[in-house]
């Protein structure tokens, strides 16, 4: 559960981040978006910290597919572009992957 809600925030922090910087200079928004923009990825490199992983680039990795499905609900939700089926597959590929990296029996 932990590391379900750490995946989670840490998305939502780097999405928001990133979307800050892009922005202000794709969007030609005022420079004070990089504030909350940093302060969130701020957020996101911490929340990673949390993931029950014996690595860190093994939760890193796992987080990648997460990452990805979560931006296509932001695709979806804040900038009102449905994401369409290859958009979905894509993700779907990255989300058993993640799972395979997260969730292989490994030795102690």
């Amino acid at each position: 559960m932990q590391t379900a809600i750490a995946f989670i925030l840490a998305a939502l922090a780097e999405i928001a981040g990133c979307f800050a910087f892009w922005a202000w200079i794709r969007l030609d928004q005022s420079a004070l978006w990089l504030v909350p923009g940093a302060a969130s990825l701020f957020i996101f490199a911490y929340a990673l910290t949390f993931v029950e992983a014996d690595a860190a680039g093994r939760a890193y990795a796992a987080y990648g597919g997460i990452y990805i499905g979560a931006s296509l609900l932001w695709l979806w939700v804040v900038e009102g572009l449905r994401p369409d089926r290859w958009d979905l597959t894509g993700a779907l590929v990255c989300l058993l992957g993640a799972a395979i990296i997260l969730l292989a029996p490994r030795p102690a």
